[in-house]
């Protein structure tokens, strides 16, 4: 049964992450009930709330309207983030924003300063550093399990995408740097330090897309530890990091995207041998909903603004500094 002091959420965008993950999660959390649905397509607003609770509202402002919704979820695509964000923290509401929150760095500073300014809680659902499985890392390094750690390989990629998917619009901020590309530079953040510095980067430009499909990045710590990452649309599926220190390495697979009934398992590598370290199923997404509300409840931080700042820098700074590969259209050098 929902407390009383459950945060009444309104849904803007009935995308495949909010149906597949998001929303089902949130069925689970007393914390949170789902109180209205706003789509483009009024079919499919009627759709969500049939099947997640809710009612069904004729348009993304009307909602914003409702003296029903304390806090809305934002899973629209990338490029319409910002402007949508401004406007819920503007008609009072609290905000969950897909990730990434926005695709601009001063876009994402504003709306991190003008949540802050209203006393609103702005969050990023970036859901993989909510799971238990990072701490479970963090507890073998401080304990010195690798030694000290010498530097990060991190990779999120996946097979082709159907031709006419958002990922490919470059007018909503379409890109496998946005997309996949924020999960393993989150990741090295989360080990190195938010203080990271591009020393060198490509993105490859698509044949058939104005967006980038695939990068690579270096990145140095003020410390002198690097991370190299890759990301990307044109791979073979892989979703993982290591971290290698002096004494060993930690190996971790399925990093960012278990299903909520995946069983972690760690790998511990070490002259002496291997250790395989079995951890419990986590649900990342009801992990991160509760934080929010948490937040929401004033039992949490007003946002998370710090990190969600320092992942948009780095995230600017691998653009500004990338060498673009692709057919020529880009000006980039290289080709396919």
């Amino acid at each position: 049964m929902k407390n009383e002091r459950s945060v009444r959420l309104g849904i803007l965008g009935c995308s495949d992450i909010a149906r597949r993950r998001t929303l089902p999660a949130a069925l689970k959390l007393p914390e949170l009930t789902v109180t209205a649905v706003a789509s483009r397509s009024q079919d499919n607003a009627r759709a969500f709330a049939a099947e997640f609770g809710g009612e069904a509202v004729a348009g993304y402002e009307a909602l914003l309207e409702s003296p029903d919704v304390d806090a809305v979820y934002v899973s629209l695509p990338t490029g319409l983030h910002h402007d949508w964000i401004v406007r819920a923290l503007h008609a009072g509401k609290h905000v969950l924003a897909e990730k990434p929150l926005t695709a601009r760095y001063p876009d994402t500073v504003t709306a991190v300063d003008l949540a802050n300014s209203r006393g609103l809680t702005l969050m990023e659902n970036l859901t993989f550093t909510q799971h238990s499985l990072h701490d479970a890392v963090r507890k073998l390094l401080a304990e010195g399990d690798i030694g000290e750690l010498r530097s990060m390989t991190s990779e999120f990629g996946f097979p082709p995408l159907s031709p006419d998917n958002v990922r490919y619009r470059a007018d909503l901020a379409g890109g496998s740097l946005l997309d996949a590309g924020v999960y393993p530079l989150a990741a090295t953040s989360m080990f190195l330090g938010p203080d990271l510095d591009v020393v060198g980067a490509t993105l490859r430009m698509g044949t058939e897309a104005e967006v980038d499909v695939a990068g690579d990045v270096l990145l140095c710590a003020p410390d002198g530890r690097t991370a190299h990452v890759s990301f990307g649309f044109e791979h073979a599926y892989r979703c993982a990091y290591t971290l290698w220190g002096s004494e060993g390495r930690i190996v971790v697979d399925r990093a960012f995207t278990p299903p909520p009934d995946f069983v972690p398992r760690v790998r511990l590598e070490r002259a002496e041998g291997v250790r395989e370290i079995v951890l419990p199923a986590d649900d990342q997404f009801a992990g991160t909903l509760a934080a929010f509300a948490r937040a929401v409840n004033g039992g949490g931080s007003a946002t998370h603004g710090a990190e969600v700042v320092a992942r948009a820098r780095l995230v600017s700074q691998v653009r500004s500094r990338a060498r673009l590969l692709g057919d020529g259209r880009s000006g980039g050098a290289g080709g396919r």
